[in-house]
């Protein structure tokens, strides 16, 4: 069995999603689940067609009422700790995605209070608040629905969330959150207690209606755990249970199974300039053989290769055009040097673009955040 070890809070070893699939009954997204997607989005994201979001929680449910006419309402959130990286974007342009196609309100949850509970190398509170701000900028320059959207800090909401969250954390023992996160004795209360905060959004939506609304979240698969803990919970209630969409983390250049924002060499920023950016690719891990002459003569690994996983990942949704770049890799005809090159470049493009609608939303954030 693979060695790893994953939490919300951390991410070491090379992950292991069937692993992950059969031990935490993880469903897999089969291919009946994708073609009713596309039936009803009238295509599929990239991220769908190329396994990057792989399991489930009940999305056949989920689907089911939205196709009799009950739509859903979508949940995601981001508990910063630093600047955003390339990774963490990917739960948030499927979320896009299904805002659109779907045409349903986002509900997106930032848990100021997490990363302070969480890092000992974070001591003052008031300091997330920027950090949280800067971050939502990144998250809305993605350009969700201003109509649609609802963004909130947990601080600044507080006073709607706290209540529901002492209902969720009723039924939930210190035995449950111990088993389940491997919390210690010397873990902090707050820790202990933000499982029941991280659930209240799940529910949210029916409380303020009235009624009960699905509702479905998008989440990198090291979240899942809270609402391994909360589903059972929140049912209890009387709400409807979350589905869930399991993303795959965006490796790190140096191969590791999860691009990790505490290691600046290991991760692209969206704050990174263009330099910065070329010299990390340059110094990424490629699926070539070890010279020039050996890669045209046998080819390399795509999937080995950091380069062709962030073209799979992020940067060329065109699976036609993909397929021509690992097939490149594949017989050698695309030496690492111009591989590298040409990502870089895609990538400060990208930044450019995506630094410049962050500037332009800046001043339209109270037509997005919800406070008390």
């Amino acid at each position: 069995m693979a060695e790893f070890k994953m939490t919300p809070w951390e991410v070491n070893g090379k992950i292991d999603y069937t692993i992950l699939e059969r031990q935490f009954g993880i469903k897999q997204i089969n291919e009946d689940l994708l073609e009713r997607i596309k039936i009803q989005a009238h295509e599929l994201h990239y991220m769908f067609r190329r396994n990057i979001f792989f399991g489930h929680r009940e999305l056949n449910w989920i689907l089911d009422e939205y196709e009799k006419g009950n739509p859903f309402y979508l949940y995601t959130g981001r508990a910063p700790s630093g600047n955003m990286t390339l990774g963490h974007l990917i739960p948030f342009l499927l979320t896009k995605w299904l805002q659109e196609k779907f045409d349903v309100e986002i509900y997106i949850q930032i848990p100021d209070e997490e990363k302070f509970l969480s890092k000992e190398n974070i001591r003052d509170i008031n300091k997330q608040r920027e950090l949280c701000y800067d971050n939502i900028l990144d998250i809305l320059a993605l350009g969700f629905n201003p109509k649609k959207t609802k963004i909130f800090l947990d601080t600044e909401y507080a006073s709607v969330l706290y209540k529901q969250a002492c209902r969720v954390a009723k039924h939930i023992t210190f035995s449950t959150v111990k088993d389940a996160f491997g919390m210690k004795n010397e873990t902090n209360i707050g820790l202990i207690f933000y499982t029941s905060m991280q659930a209240v959004p799940a529910f949210l939506k029916s409380i303020e209606v009235g009624h009960n609304v699905p509702c479905l979240i998008p989440l990198a698969v090291d979240q899942d755990v809270h609402f391994r803990v909360a589903r059972d919970v929140i049912g209890k209630l009387g709400y409807y249970k979350p589905a869930i969409l399991h993303g795959k983390f965006l490796p790190g250049l140096d191969g590791s199974t999860k691009m990790s924002s505490s290691n600046p060499n290991n991760a692209i920023y969206l704050t990174d300039t263009h330099e910065e950016v070329i010299k990390k690719v340059n110094k990424a891990v490629t699926g070539q053989q070890a010279t020039a002459e050996l890669q045209k003569k046998y080819g390399g690994d795509p999937e080995k290769c950091m380069i062709c996983q962030y073209y799979k990942y992020l940067f060329e949704p065109d699976d036609k055009k993909l397929e021509a770049i690992f097939e490149a890799e594949r017989t050698g005809t695309i030496l690492a040097g111009e591989h590298k090159k040409d990502l870089a470049e895609k990538i400060n493009r990208f930044l450019d673009e995506h630094n410049k609608k962050k500037k332009e939303i800046k001043d339209k954030l109270d037509d997005y955040i919800i406070r008390a």
